[in-house]
């Protein structure tokens, strides 16, 4: 039986097995964006990973405000869904008493989970979604993973999640009030946003564990 014949059986016989489609990305909004003008303007989203002593692994989510350069949150954990990142964002929104306008991030799974969507459209948060293969366009908190990485997470053998958060906790804390940043003209991130919203207080806080905030947020993983 040649080639021909067989695939007219399979047709006929209704054998053929269709082919999946890629999957479902969410488009979001694809324009330009424009440099943020103030605090709370723009947040950048990214996961970075890393491994344990014993070579479990853990990944961390970064926020990184575009305008001032604080990084507003670095959570540590060995999941992380697209309902604790809601989570999170709800927790990081209460605790610095505003919402951001855009946030940017890559097309990762949590990241275009049904639970994003529905609190940025809820929240009326504009989320951007960098085109698929270019992490440039999200080039603030690209940057800043790096320095992470370079800094902290290549510096130090991570024993368990516990130490991991308070190893974060404390190159957060340096990263935006004591070393200074040659992009802001040798100022600190705080000082940054100290000078666009006087009154403002660096953020020194870890943000809360999920059961911490599990009662305000109402979601839970």
């Amino acid at each position: 039986m040649n080639q021909k014949k067989l695939r007219r059986l399979y047709r006929e016989e209704k054998l053929q097995v269709r082919r999946r489609g890629g999957r479902k990305r969410a488009l979001g909004t694809r324009a330009p964006l424009a440099l943020p003008a103030g605090p709370n303007e723009r947040w950048s989203l990214d996961f970075v990973s890393d491994a344990f002593s014993d070579g479990r692994r853990f990944r961390i989510l970064a926020v990184v405000d575009d305008f001032t350069r604080e990084c507003l949150a670095l959570v540590a954990d060995t999941s992380l869904s697209g309902l604790r990142v809601v989570r999170e964002l709800e927790a990081l929104t209460w605790q610095r008493g505003a919402k951001p306008v855009t946030i940017v991030s890559d097309n990762g799974t949590e990241l275009t989970s049904m639970a994003v969507l529905r609190w940025s459209q809820e929240r009326s948060v504009e989320w951007h979604y960098i085109a698929p293969g270019k992490p440039m366009q999200n080039g603030f908190v690209e940057s800043f993973n790096g320095r992470l990485r370079d800094e902290c997470l290549n510096e130090t053998l991570f024993g368990s999640l516990l130490h991991a958060r308070a190893v974060l906790s404390a190159w957060k804390e340096d990263y935006n009030t004591v070393r200074p940043h040659s992009s802001l003209g040798g100022r600190t991130p705080a000082e940054i946003a100290a000078q666009a919203c006087p009154g403002h207080a660096p953020d020194t806080l870890v943000i809360p564990s999920p059961t911490s905030h599990q009662s305000m947020s109402g979601l839970s993983s």
